[in-house]
């Protein structure tokens, strides 16, 4: 067991500005500005003192341009995660970690920023990175059918129940539906509206598919020694792991374990360095670009097999306060909004500080875990002062 990283950095601030799309009041550095003010903020720190800058999925932000603004002293960290999808984002925090455990930067701000009407389609951007022409040769133009075709095995040869999906959807509507900072703050979930909601990719109907929305999150990581003298409690990262499978790649398409979201490997490292299991877990935020990537990432992280799906993923069990697992306390990418994974981080934080819209009553540990589906996926398990 390496716990090289466990409670050794900790989120000492968040901020987030989420928009419906098209309506950010302000061009997309802009938006990305005012969070990371508002982080720093959050956890009494000068934004100037940001040294290092981690970022993934293809944020145009370069931390170059945001100096100025911030009225950076030093820029001594800068780095992003490969891959155009959300998968980079637990990969960010271990980055960032290891920039101030090993002295190259003190106090890293972790972000994503996207305002589509600035950096354009969200879907364009993954294209560009593995929708390419070995794809569109054969009609694949969209996220959605790429991962429509791993559901479908999922559904029709494995014996995934199609429940387990509508479940996970339901829970983050019920979620988001208390949650004002929610769009779907209000609404009402009911099978009858999602099966009757228009298919995207069979067997994705709209209400499966995540959100497309304009905004930017930032968190404040620095040393955990430093995070206990600052204005908020200290949210410790306790591991992060990032990679894919052997036979997983954007090229393939038949690799061994079709059926996956690709975390197999992934979450078994994140348990060995942490030392700690599903069973410690006490809510999770994952990432869920369409339902049932979100399902069979749970599945792969080993909160139950495949043949448990269909006791597991119900609605009872997935939401707070009392659920077994509940996922997605803010409503997720489904029902809150969609910045590209970062709000789920910024979830995790709130739900362990007891800030959520919708409290685990005693929450010690969330599990976040990025971009389900995409070639490189990544996770990481936080923790409060309980939780280690």
């Amino acid at each position: 067991m390496n716990k090289a990283l466990f409670a050794r950095t900790a989120v000492a601030g968040v901020g987030l500005r989420q928009y419906k799309r098209g309506q950010s009041p302000l061009p997309e550095r802009g938006a990305l500005v005012v969070a990371i003010v508002d982080a720093c903020a959050d956890a009494g720190i000068d934004p100037s003192e940001i040294d290092g800058f981690v970022s993934y999925g293809d944020d145009k932000q370069e931390p170059t341009r945001l100096m100025p603004e911030l009225g950076t002293k030093e820029l001594s960290y800068a780095m992003t995660v490969f891959g155009g999808g959300g998968g980079g984002v637990g990969a960010a925090f271990g980055a960032a970690a290891g920039a101030i455990l090993t002295g190259q930067a003190n106090v890293v701000v972790v972000y994503r920023a996207l305002v589509q009407g600035d950096s354009g389609r969200l879907s364009t951007a993954v294209m560009a990175h593995f929708l390419n022409p070995h794809y569109i040769g054969g009609g694949l133009v969209a996220p959605a059918q790429n991962c429509a075709m791993r559901a479908m095995r999922a559904f029709e040869h494995d014996g995934l129940p199609r429940s387990a999906a509508e479940a996970l959807v339901e829970a983050c509507y019920h979620h988001g539906a208390r949650n004002p900072d929610a769009v779907a703050y209000g609404t009402q979930f009911t099978h009858e509206a999602y099966e009757a909601s228009r298919l995207i990719a069979e067997p994705f109907h709209l209400l499966d598919c995540s959100r497309e929305n304009d905004g930017a999150g930032a968190l404040i990581l620095v040393s955990a020694e430093r995070a206990r003298d600052l204005k908020r409690p200290p949210i410790y990262m306790l591991g992060a792991a990032q990679g894919s499978d052997k036979g997983w790649g954007e090229l393939l398409e038949n690799d061994d374990h079709y059926a996956t979201a690709g975390f197999a490997s992934v979450a078994r490292r994140l348990w060995q360095q942490t030392g700690m299991g599903p069973k410690d877990v006490d809510c999770a935020q994952i990432y869920e670009n369409f339902s049932a990537q979100a399902v069979l990432s749970v599945i792969d992280h080993g909160f139950c097999t495949l043949e448990e799906a269909g006791e597991f993923f119900r609605v009872e069990n997935l939401t707070a306060p009392a659920g077994r697992l509940p996922i997605n306390t803010g409503g997720g990418h489904i029902a809150q909004g969609f910045v590209h994974g970062i709000n789920g981080a910024v979830e995790s934080i709130r739900q362990l500080r007891g800030e959520s819209a919708n409290p685990v009553p005693g929450a010690r540990r969330c599990l976040m875990a990025g971009g389900p589906g995409s070639p490189l996926v990544s996770s990481v398990l936080f923790g409060n002062e309980k939780g280690i």
